[in-house]
């Protein structure tokens, strides 16, 4: 079954809190499509595997299908903002399907819902909305959810480019400017993809840790402001820190410095100083063993055999002639 041109019977329709939705009728159902995502999200560096995602949506040929690649690398470190960024660069709306262990088949199609009249009103989950309005679909975390949830997908991720509801009693073709991925995190509290999905799924596209100058400008596009420039911090950090190289991902760089610059700015005449500051920061954020850093990079160059481990925020806040991190003013 392929893709056939966008549904041109939408409407809108009121729902239960007397707000608009939008609907659609596949097969005599009417659908309640979810709302796309509408966060703004740049994207800075690593702009090779931007073009390769942008690469794997493209469609060459009128017989050409897009690609529904897979995004992976180790949590925080931007697979999601990268598929926003993208999605946004094509001009679609964006809908984010967050996969987890629970996720059941419906969760992915269509999930019936009682509505106040007594009827049951079908609504599409983000990833039938992004079908049907061909829109993106980024598929979160996909590698937490089981195999019955991935199987319901089969047709989808293939030539045929369709779904199924059991619940709803149709087949739910994709729009031909539908595009999807998935993200997958590099950890240990996931499940096997079936081989017959991973080989949908496809090319894999994989994320690494920025450089220091890209990163420092991602902690810059997330801290705020004080009257148009960037508070700086007091370069009176922890000496033992300079030599320190962890792997710690933008999303933990974005954390300890909000939550320190907000220490110091919660009361100007506290004296908390700025060193406490980012050790409670430090400790905070990235747990008691962070608060000997130099003991922490001992066991991380110990556990690869002596050479350092993957450059990360304390090379990034603390080696010398460097950035220094943001302070508030």
């Amino acid at each position: 079954m392929g893709g056939t041109e966008g549904p041109s019977d939408g409407h809108e329709t009121e729902t239960l809190m007397g707000s608009q939705t939008k609907t659609v009728d596949v097969g005599g159902v009417l659908l309640h499509l979810s709302t796309p995502d509408t966060t703004e999200q740049g994207w800075i560096g690593q702009d090779v595997v931007l073009g390769q995602l942008l690469a794997c949506w493209l469609v060459v040929d009128p017989k050409d299908l897009p690609l529904s690649p897979r995004l992976t690398g180790p949590p925080g470190i931007g697979k999601t903002t990268l598929a926003m960024a993208a999605a946004r660069l094509r001009k679609q709306p964006l809908y984010i399907n967050q996969c987890t262990a629970d996720t059941r088949p419906e969760d992915l199609i269509v999930s019936p819902v009682l509505a106040e009249s007594g009827k049951i009103a079908y609504h599409a989950s983000p990833l039938v909305s992004a079908m049907l309005t061909g829109g993106v679909c980024v598929l979160d975390e996909g590698n937490r959810m089981n195999e019955k949830s991935w199987a319901s997908l089969a047709p989808l991720l293939d030539h045929r480019r369709y779904v199924e509801s059991v619940v709803a009693g149709i087949a739910i073709p994709a729009h031909p400017d539908f595009r999807a991925c998935v993200t997958m995190n590099e950890d240990e509290s996931t499940y096997e993809v079936p081989d017959y999905i991973l080989s949908r799924l496809q090319p894999t596209l994989t994320l690494g840790f920025p450089s220091r100058d890209d990163e420092m400008e991602i902690l810059k596009y997330h801290l705020p402001l004080r009257q148009g420039r960037a508070a700086r911090p007091d370069r009176r950090v922890p000496q033992e820190a300079h030599s320190l190289k962890l792997d710690f991902s933008p999303r933990d760089g974005i954390h300890l410095l909000r939550f320190a610059i907000k220490r110091m700015a919660q009361d100007p005449k506290h004296p908390l100083s700025r060193d406490e500051a980012w050790r409670e920061a430090l400790l905070c954020v990235l747990g008691e063993e962070a608060a000997d850093l130099e003991e922490l990079a001992r066991r991380k160059r110990r556990a690869m055999g002596g050479q350092h481990a993957p450059m990360g925020l304390g090379d990034l806040f603390f080696t010398p002639g460097g950035p220094a991190p943001p302070r508030c003013r």
